[in-house]
């Protein structure tokens, strides 16, 4: 049996659905859109379906990164939540602690104080990121990831609650019209209070599929604004402005500069982050501070204080002019 349903339906244990996509969700990616129609199914077996050929796109075989248009017909396969593999209900802990750590909302946005342990959405390993955790803790929202955070970076992370919304703050994105300032705790001082890196970003994926960047002149332009904040015996303080938004963008900088960031287990140095674990640093010390914008005629600034737990490590560490 195939049924037709609007763009609005969500029954992810109906039988064979041809589903119209509305107007709004015009080039949204088939795989978030996925995701929206089929509540409480893990991104994992989205996938499945996808790779395997049976989500149909205007009659031909999908991608996962297709892209929508208003009027487009996809065909969506009969998925069983509980199939063999199916991630697990988030754990409760996990969905209040998602829940304590909203800092705005509107009929636009979503915005988290979003905290390090937590990925920005699940996949490779990760059965709940925030955006599943809060999509089961608000299963009649319609909810997406604007933009990305890594797993052990703490601070703003901003959804949009409408396709506009979304679409609008992307392109602002990649015009580069928005303002994101990070913390991050960087090896020694800098030669400079203020100094700015420009140099530009190239991506790999390695063959066991973790992603690497390097600064190697065929990259993407990119460029960071660094200000020493506060100096400590061996380390700084430091806020990181973001001009563009490459992957790993402050973390490959801050290690071009000669001052990586400390907890930094990819690009860092591995004495320098052992020698920082009696101060209780336990994980890549970079917070997401402070993201503005403006948009159809307002101005955005979402803020998120500094976590805890590197606050923390702020107290313990000696100040400059002495020894560890």
């Amino acid at each position: 049996m195939v049924t037709r349903t609007s763009g609005n339906s969500s029954d992810a244990g109906a039988g064979v659905r041809l589903v119209r996509v509305a107007d709004d969700r015009d080039g949204q990616r088939i795989d978030n859109f996925l995701a929206g129609q089929l509540k409480g199914v893990p991104k994992s077996l989205i996938y499945r379906i996808l790779r395997t050929g049976q989500v149909r796109l205007n009659g031909k075989r999908a991608k996962p990164d297709s892209r929508l248009a208003g009027g487009d017909e996809v065909r969506i396969p009969p998925v069983r939540v509980a199939e063999p593999g199916a991630a697990a209900p988030p754990p409760r802990g996990l969905t209040e602690r998602i829940a304590e750590s909203v800092i705005y909302e509107d009929k636009d946005f979503l915005v988290l104080s979003k905290p390090a342990g937590i990925a920005a959405h699940g996949g490779s390993g990760v059965s709940h990121g925030a955006i599943e955790l809060l999509r089961a803790l608000r299963p009649r929202d319609t909810l997406e990831l604007v933009h990305r955070l890594d797993r052990d970076t703490s601070g703003v992370l901003v959804l949009a609650r409408r396709r506009a919304a979304l679409t609008g703050l992307q392109e602002l994105i990649r015009e580069n019209r928005t303002t994101k300032q990070y913390l991050c705790l960087l090896q020694g001082q800098l030669p400079r209070a203020a100094i700015s890196v420009n140099a530009p970003l190239r991506k790999s994926i390695l063959q066991g599929g973790e992603r690497m960047v390097r600064v190697d002149s065929d990259g993407k332009p990119s460029l960071t604004h660094f200000k020493t904040i506060e100096k400590y015996a061996a380390a700084s303080l430091v806020e990181a402005t973001l001009e563009t938004g490459r992957t790993h963008q402050i973390r490959v900088h801050s290690q071009h500069l000669g001052h990586p960031i400390a907890g930094d287990e990819k690009y860092g140095d591995a004495d320098f982050n052992k020698s920082l674990k009696p101060y209780g640093l336990r994980r890549l010390f970079l917070h997401a501070k402070h993201f503005g914008f403006e948009l159809g005629g307002k101005t955005y600034a979402f803020s998120a204080p500094l976590a805890e737990d590197l606050a923390a490590v702020l107290e313990r560490l000696p100040p400059a002019g002495k020894g560890r």
